[in-house]
């Protein structure tokens, strides 16, 4: 899922990483730069990365139901696709790395439905395809990695052949976040945050979520991410696909998170009703359209 094509290696080594040397990030934008402006959260209100990063409603008003209303709309398929697939994804990376041999059967015995709004035999199907998916792709790393290093050990293949970080905890509280964030991935080789969406739909705002775990990284441990990545994973008549927009975590890039943040922590902190969109900018599937509109 994270592992990088040939044409994409090349447009990290070649494009991306040349230009943000070239270009560079203001020290102020660093994560590190926490304490101060405009970085530093003036608002003791804590946001999950979510609710900064979406920009489902044109006015935020979702975010005013959830954190301040304290409302958790109406949970429907495309949410519950999302939280299953994000959860194959990970866990079978987990899995991988902990070398436990696990298959799909024994992975899906143990799914806690209360905490997925869904159906299992709608939601089987997809999350057993990208299972499979993850498996063969691991197993076709290592294979390429164990013939080429005929005197690594088991530990450094396994590491070497996914160089990832997977549901890293990590704190967000420096830029007034939740003190429990979840990172994707970060490729600790390449040096690239990643973030998963389930959808086939590119939007501009989808590069917020991997820029703000760059910050909250930055903030946290003082490394310097400058690539970010969006993996696309969605369906095509049940065939898996996958799209990645990788590209470099500029100054424009991290003001617009901030900017996001600093309204949506003030909505919190006053709470502040931001008011109803224009109801043809709404999308029927938004958990909090009933809310809204009373339907």
């Amino acid at each position: 899922m994270y592992f990088l094509s040939e044409v994409e290696h090349k447009l990290l080594i070649h494009k991306l990483l040349p230009n943000a040397r070239e270009v560079g990030v203001s020290a102020q934008l660093r994560g590190w730069s926490w304490h101060q402006p405009p970085l530093k959260p003036y608002h003791d209100a804590r946001l999950p990365m979510y609710s900064v990063a979406s920009k489902f409603c044109p006015t935020d008003r979702d975010v005013y139901w959830s954190r301040v209303e304290g409302s958790r709309g109406s949970p429907n398929f495309k949410m519950a696709l999302g939280k299953m697939l994000h959860g194959v994804v990970s866990d079978s990376l987990l899995a991988y790395l902990r070398q436990r041999k696990i298959g799909f059967d024994e992975w899906w015995s143990k799914i806690r439905w209360e905490e997925i709004p869904g159906r299992s035999d709608d939601l089987r199907k997809p999350a057993e395809a990208v299972w499979d998916y993850m498996t063969r792709s691991l197993q076709a790393r290592y294979s390429e990695l164990a013939a080429a290093q005929p005197y690594a050990s088991e530990q450094d293949l396994l590491a070497t052949t996914a160089p990832f970080l997977i549901e890293h905890k990590i704190s967000g509280e420096l830029l007034g976040l939740s003190g429990l964030l979840s990172l994707d991935c970060y490729d600790y080789l390449r040096g690239v945050m990643f973030d998963l969406k389930v959808d086939s739909e590119a939007k501009d705002w989808h590069r917020l979520a991997p820029v703000g775990y760059a910050l909250v990284f930055e903030s946290v441990h003082e490394v310097p991410i400058d690539v970010c990545g969006v993996i696309y994973l969605s369906f095509i008549d049940d065939r898996l696909v996958l799209k990645k927009d990788l590209f470099f975590a500029s100054d424009e890039l991290r003001s617009w998170w901030i900017q996001e943040r600093d309204r949506k922590l003030e909505i919190v902190a006053e709470g502040k009703d931001p008011s109803k969109p224009d109801k043809s900018e709404c999308e029927p599937s938004c958990i909090h359209y009933a809310a809204c509109w009373g339907e």
